[in-house]
């Protein structure tokens, strides 16, 4: 999957944390990798000052590195979760 620095390609990843039980908030901080995942509270807070690339990047790199319950997506976007962690795969 090629990675796609639009507004509408960060609306489907911010979709994505919408419909899991994950909570995405951008916020200020100091993140030394632009975002910190708090798993047991299951909230992901990404710096609010990020350009549309870092934030892109980071919502990208949390989704492949945690686990999220499909059965509460949609088709559509438990097509597109799986996009991105065949890439992760295919990566490895």
């Amino acid at each position: 999957m090629e990675l796609k620095y639009t507004r509408h390609f960060l609306n489907k990843l911010e979709d994505l944390f919408a419909e899991s039980d994950y909570m995405l908030r951008y916020e200020k901080g100091n993140f030394k990798a632009g975002y910190c995942v708090l798993k047991d509270m299951k909230v992901v807070v990404v710096n609010k000052y990020y350009a549309l690339e870092g934030k892109v990047n980071c919502l990208y790199e949390i989704l492949r590195n945690i686990t999220i319950d499909t059965s509460r997506l949609s088709e559509k976007n438990q097509e597109f979760l799986a996009e991105i962690q065949s890439q992760e795969d295919a990566a490895s």
